[in-house]
């Protein structure tokens, strides 16, 4: 009898823990069943949009100091090193041109002896020609230029001149006078050294580099723009430029735009002017905000970054998600502005790595 009583209530025990179970079973199935998703109501309104890309600025013009003459190079009339300014026409470098010089001067000596051999056959055979010659001869000084060559009024003259070797003695020299000036380099512009690659002493090669310069005031910014965003910039023109702290710095337009890939970025390259505002300071290297105003023209709705991808947005459709296309009509650093969405759409903020049809998606709106 006890035994029996011992069955059956040990039969009631298990079939409740069993009903318990199953119960809890069926709940864990319907919470793990349902996943939560951050969303957002869509509301289009017009708004004013903007674009913002980046760049870097960077001197409008740059050159490389060398020359095409061998020397020791010297110091010009300032001690130039990174940061150093100076002004247009300054001489920066210059290559001793001791030897040159002394050269230039017994090449004169010899043309001089030339025209003296040649005086008594011009005074003989032409002598309305004498003095002019006298005058030539007069003015071949080793420390002044070359003078001009006299005037031939006949072609006999000429070539009797010619017989005597002075015009090509004469071609010569001015050949190494031109020569000369390439032993100086005076700065083509105002402007800062960027680099110093020799210092005073160094001999220097034909063709070395001496030092890299760069004309201040005159600056450009290159801008990688996307090739969706190109044709907007393009109507824009205009630009604004703000520092890494948000002030605007400066202005500029565009001036040049590549018509080739930036294989880096995978954009095209648009190059600005930049002008400073507020007497902002302009430096060359710095890293800088590109943003140009659109006007709205239409109605859109405004989605982080993270909720866009392939101009794709996943919507929210009672507990399923569901790929929606959409159109980009302008963006800020971090935000989109978007086309293409109804009001009251439940758009997911998040891209999934995966849409399992098996579950159910609830939104949390954010």
């Amino acid at each position: 009898m006890l035994f029996s009583i011992f069955i059956v209530l040990t039969g009631i025990i298990y079939l409740a823990l069993s009903r318990n179970k199953k119960e809890d079973v069926k709940t864990v199935k319907e919470v793990n069943s349902t996943i939560y998703v951050p969303i957002t109501k869509t509301t289009n309104k017009l708004q004013s949009m903007s674009i913002v890309s980046y760049g870097q600025i960077t001197p409008n013009t740059e050159l490389v100091v060398s020359f095409e003459v061998q020397g020791k190079l010297i110091q010009g009339g300032t001690n130039l090193k990174p940061g150093s300014k100076f002004s247009k026409g300054q001489i920066l470098y210059r290559i001793d041109n001791t030897e040159a010089f002394y050269t230039l001067s017994a090449r004169k000596a010899s043309l001089t002896n030339l025209v003296l051999s040649a005086m008594p056959d011009i005074e003989m055979d032409y002598a309305s020609e004498k003095n002019k010659w006298l005058n030539f001869i007069e003015d071949l000084n080793p420390g002044k230029m070359l003078p001009e060559l006299p005037k031939m009024n006949s072609s006999k003259e000429r070539m009797f001149i010619t017989s005597k070797n002075i015009l090509s003695e004469y071609f010569n020299l001015k050949s190494l006078e031109s020569r000369m000036e390439k032993y100086f380099y005076a700065a083509p512009f105002s402007g800062t050294v960027v680099e110093n690659f020799a210092e005073p002493g160094s001999i220097i090669n034909p063709g070395s580099q001496i030092a890299k310069i760069a004309k201040t005031g005159d600056f450009e910014v290159k801008v990688p723009i996307n090739v969706s965003d190109l044709e907007v910039f393009k109507q824009k023109s205009t630009a604004s430029f703000t520092n890494s702290s948000g002030e605007q710095i400066g202005s500029g337009k565009i001036i040049r735009i590549s018509d080739v890939i930036n294989q880096q970025t995978q954009s095209i390259d648009v190059y600005y002017s930049i002008k400073p505002v507020n007497n902002k300071q302009i430096y060359h290297g710095i890293f800088v905000n590109v943003t140009i105003n659109q006007e709205a023209i239409k109605e859109t709705m405004s989605l982080p970054r993270t909720a866009v991808k392939n101009k794709k947005v996943i919507v929210l459709e009672g507990s399923k998600l569901v790929a929606h296309e959409i159109e980009i009509a302008g963006s800020r650093p971090d935000t989109l502005f978007v086309t293409g969405l109804k009001n009251g759409q439940k758009v997911v903020l998040e891209q999934l790595e995966e849409i399992n049809s098996k579950y159910k998606y609830k939104g949390i709106v954010r």
